[in-house]
């Protein structure tokens, strides 16, 4: 039976999948991932919606991960929180603030479920996931069995691990393991957060800090569709970077400690003259470049095309290759932009 995935994409895209199911737990998942394969059918796995483009009608079965639960742990030097992954990523960082729990206030807001953190290694504000995960727990979906990965294991780089590559197409994070550092320090490496006091200020005001930098950029995917930045920030040589920035001398960077430089994608749309730029139904965020939304009933094409469209202009002016943050997903499964 058709189902709507209007409500299950926060660009509010409005395709549909041949099939929509819930999975509460592991023996659910695995119950449904064999009735998809004994229908001949492809299925995909989705959470909060946040990181996903449908580019046109799935025809196969959507699998929405609702399992819940947290478990906390702890020894001399860390709290551990064993978390499912249906849990919102978003409530986890109040939960531990409540808690107590300090270290993840710098990535409050990011939309999503604990399940898809993992996968591309989110981030904000200085930190990312991988500087918390102490392990994750996955269903292999050739032999449906689980299994462990410390978090050492997961090959984390920027926006990227081990799920999006070697573990792609067989590994579904069932839950996420994190260790939190009783001994905080607070995190104030990132501009918006640099004009805090290092010695006095507490977690709670980063959080509140950052939320408010957040509201203020990036639109509320319940009033305006989108998924958060559409863009990585590419990283690119030093001598490119220094040659940028003869022609570009506001080009905002950050040295890495490879020595290569991330450069700001929403500055290099910003740039290009794109900010506000409108295609179809979808346009480019008129307060942050980096955000494609959904202004007038978008189609995954209209996002699609928008999307090559500064891909393509950036490239032209800069030189550099934007690449995608959302998986873009077409009638069978992911597919490239």
């Amino acid at each position: 039976m058709s189902a709507s995935l209007k409500p299950l994409n926060t660009l509010s895209l409005n395709q549909n999948s041949l099939m929509l199911v819930e999975a509460n737990s592991v023996s659910d998942l695995i119950r449904y991932i064999k009735q998809a394969k004994e229908m001949g059918v492809p299925y995909m796995i989705i959470g909060g919606g946040s990181n996903i483009v449908f580019t046109c009608d799935y025809e196969g079965m959507i699998i929405k991960l609702i399992n819940k639960g947290i478990v906390i742990s702890e020894d001399n030097e860390n709290v551990y929180l064993t978390v499912q992954a249906g849990e919102n990523w978003h409530e986890l960082v109040q939960f531990t603030l409540d808690k107590g729990y300090f270290g993840l206030e710098n990535l409050a807001l990011i939309p999503g479920s604990v399940g898809a953190a993992p996968i591309q290694n989110i981030g904000a504000y200085g930190v990312e996931i991988n500087q918390f995960c102490n392990e994750v727990t996955y269903l292999n979906t050739d032999t449906f069995s689980e299994h462990t990965l410390a978090g050492s294991e997961c090959k984390f780089d920027y926006r990227d691990s081990i799920f999006k590559k070697q573990l792609k197409e067989i590994a579904i994070i069932t839950s996420v393991k994190l260790a939190i550092p009783k001994n905080w320090q607070a995190n104030l490496s990132y501009g918006p957060l640099n004009h805090l006091n290092s010695q006095t200020v507490s977690a709670k005001e980063i959080y509140e800090t950052v939320c408010a930098v957040r509201t203020s950029k990036l639109p509320d995917p319940c009033k305006l569709g989108n998924v958060g930045s559409f863009f990585k920030n590419p990283i690119i040589e030093a001598e490119q970077y220094i040659s940028l920035l003869k022609k570009f001398s506001d080009l905002v960077g950050y040295a890495q400690a490879d020595g290569r430089i991330k450069v700001a994608a929403g500055w290099l749309i910003d740039e290009a003259g794109l900010k506000g730029y409108i295609l179809g139904g979808a346009a480019v965020h008129s307060k942050q470049a980096l955000v494609i939304v959904n202004i007038n009933q978008a189609t995954g094409d209209d996002v699609r095309k928008l999307a090559h469209h500064v891909i393509d202009t950036v490239y032209n002016k800069f030189g550099i290759k934007l690449e995608p943050e959302p998986r873009i997903i077409g009638s069978h499964g992911e597919v490239e932009l």
